[in-house]
This record gives C-alpha cells, structure tokens and sequence, in this order.
C-alpha cells in the first residue's frame, strides 16, 4: 500500500499527470509535456522512458521550432474510444484510439420521427459494423461519447426538450446506449462537442477559452472556459439561441419573442426566400448559391452574420473569449458571413473585448460534434487504468 506523501505515492501521481497531458492532448514533446504538467525535463524524460518501456507511450522523432525533439503519445493499442452523434437528419460514429488517430468512421441518414430506442438500436448496429470492420478487440473499449441536439440535465442525464428529435425528451441517452453497448458512456448536447472537436482537432487548438456557434435547426452555443467545457449547475450553458434581439419579434420555440434563433435558423431563414427560389431549399443550398453571386441568398447570408454578430458580441462583453469558430452549414459561406458577424461585434462589442477576438470557420464541419464525442470519451476516461498492470512491481520512484 502506496503512503500519502511517500516517493512512490509522487512517483504515481507523476505518472499520471504526464498520461493524462498526452492524454487530453494527443501528442506533445517532452518539453510541452514539462511546460504542461509542471514537472522538471529530467523527470519528464524518466517518466517518458519508464511508460514506453512498458508499452503505454509510444516515442517518434519529430521538430520543434527547428530543433530536433520526441513526440510522445500513448500507444495506439492501449485503449478504444468510440464516438457517437445523433443530427437532425444524421447518425455518425467513429471509433479512435488514445492516440487520437480515427480509425473508421461512417455516416447514415436517421428519421427525425424515429423512436428513441429506434435511434439507439441503430447506433448499437453501427458501433459493431465498424469495431469489426476495424477487427479491434471490443474489450479494449474503455468509453463512449455521445452527442445529443438537445439540454442534457446534469445530474440526471435526462435529454431536456428538444424541437429537433421530438420523441426523445425525457429519455437518459447515456443510459440507454450503455445498456446496450456494456461500457461507460459520457453525454453531451452537439454544441459542446463541436467545441471540444475544435479544441483538440480543428479551429480551436492552441486557445484556451472560446466559442463555439453552430448554426443549423437551432442555435446554440458550446463554451470553453479555461481549457474546459462550461455547462453551467444545469447543463443549458450556451443557449446565445434564446438572447432576445427585439422584444416585438417573431414568437420562438421558447415562448419568448425575437430570439436570434428567429433570426437566424434554417426554420425562420428558409421561408424568406422560398417566393424567389421555390420550397426545396436547404441552408446548404443557400450556402452554395450565395458563394456563386446569388444576390438574394447573399443578402440573407449577410443578415444572419450580422445578427448572429450581436449575440458573439454579448459573449465578448460577458466572458471575453479569445476565438469564436462558427460551426454548421453556414459556416462554408467563408467571408459572406463572417465579415458581417466581424462588423457586429465590432460595433456591439466592448472594444478591448473586440480587439482580441478572432472569428474563424470550423476546420471539421460535419465531423466537429463526432470528433467532439470521441474527445469527451478520452477526458472522462480515468489514468490508472491506463497504469495498473503494466508497470514492473520494482518501477524507480524518479521524480
């Protein structure tokens, strides 16, 4: 038995916090491994060894600001993580391992009137289609993320109501899936796994603090605060939908009137142009319209960035976050709609605030939420599981 305080009791800690930087990171030299964990290059280097001696890291050559250096990620067969995202219209899912390589991925369409447990079953069918088209060993799964598009309370894990997936209200998704699949699953709604996709994948790396926008059927928001997810005491953090831009607007979901989801969702913007370019429109038409000159779906583009701007403006004066990455089909119109949201925030917002935020595309666009899934199964997984067995009982206490 380990003593608090005791050189092994250290040592194991020091384990641990150089498996879990290169853990929520990917891959890291050493020397970002020290600056990360606080640890002294000649104890990172130790510990380096000591873990790919016993096959949890793996070690590569690799440059770093033109120097010579050893990237370090944890073995690609020490562990499966598996992602799952359920969309309006879609159901994707990846499987990836520790060292944040993806392995296989597949999309299909869902039937937004489809049961829960219809949606479940096929997620179940999917997971076992790829982990046999990938012939990994199911027992090496240590966790699955799960993206919702909907509220997930907290401490129940009960999906809130949602307007996109109707009949799933009320249900424990993580529950659910776990019954079904026989390992720990992590839930969370679409908007917070695109902003951990962006973080660790896309967009968003190398900041620390940063939004997320996702635009689609709703709009939401995923908050990142100090290199982690914020949801608030009840998991409806980020809901920049429902900030109210005119009091005598068009009634939204909520009740409310003039949110900028009425302003700015596929629902609310479709219909404006249906006179002009007939009823089988999607966001993702416009899109490619507006890209090829077309001046009415221009004028919209620009009219949702503009007010989509106001609400980015609301979170700079509030949380002052470094980048916003605009998430969801609009954010393939580039420039059409990210100029205006600049000019917005750039006339709403405080000018420090302003001055310091960059507004960028999505690098990931449909896979941000599965990627995020993939990412939030990687941070809820525990370091000792990767450590128990697979270091020798007489391991020197370097620290």
């Amino acid at each position: 038995m380990e003593t608090p305080g005791s050189q092994s009791s250290l040592h194991r800690a020091n384990l641990e916090r150089v498996v879990r930087a290169v853990r929520l990171a990917g891959s890291l030299t050493q020397a970002e491994i020290a600056r990360t964990t606080g640890l002294s290059a000649a104890t990172v280097s130790n510990i380096v060894r000591e873990l790919k001696d016993a096959g949890t890291v793996e070690v590569t050559p690799t440059s770093a600001g033109g120097r010579r250096a050893r990237s370090v990620s944890l073995s690609g067969d020490a562990g499966i993580v598996i992602g799952v995202d359920f969309g309006h219209t879609h159901l994707r899912v990846a499987v990836g391992n520790l060292a944040h390589q993806v392995l296989a991925e597949e999309a299909e369409p869902l039937d937004v009137d489809a049961s829960a447990a219809q949606g479940f079953d096929r997620a179940e069918q999917l997971v076992s289609r790829l982990i046999a088209a990938t012939g990994v060993d199911r027992t090496k799964i240590t966790g699955v993320g799960l993206g919702v598009p909907g509220p997930i309370d907290v401490e129940s894990g009960t999906l809130g109501s949602t307007s996109i997936l109707p009949g799933w209200a009320g249900t424990k998704p993580a529950e659910e899936l776990g019954a079904r699949l026989g390992v720990p699953v992590h839930v969370d709604n679409d908007a917070n796994l695109g902003a951990l996709g962006e973080l660790v994948w896309g967009s968003g790396r190398g900041v620390r603090d940063l939004a997320y926008i996702k635009v689609a059927s709703g709009v939401g928001a995923g908050l990142v605060i100090s290199g982690r997810i914020y949801r608030g005491p009840g998991g409806t953090a980020g809901e920049i939908g429902h900030i109210t831009l005119d009091e005598s607007g068009p009634v939204c979901r909520c009740g409310n009137r003039g949110c900028l989801e009425t302003f700015t969702a596929a629902r609310y913007v479709l219909p404006l142009l249906q006179s002009s370019h007939g009823t089988d429109l999607t966001m993702e038409r416009v899109v490619g319209l507006a890209r090829e000159g077309d001046p009415g779906c221009r004028r919209v583009i620009a009219d949702v960035g503009r007010h989509i701007g106001s609400g980015v403006a609301n979170l700079c004066n509030l949380l002052n976050p470094s980048r916003v990455v605009l998430g969801g089909d609009l954010a393939e119109a580039g420039e059409l709609v990210l100029g205006p949201i600049r000019e917005s925030v750039g006339r709403y917002a405080i000018p420090s605030a302003a001055r310091q935020l960059t507004v960028l595309p999505g690098a990931l666009g449909g896979r941000a939420e599965v990627l995020g899934a993939l990412a939030l199964a990687l941070s809820e997984m525990g370091d000792s599981t990767l450590l128990d067995g697979t270091l020798p009982a007489d391991t020197p206490a370097f620290t």
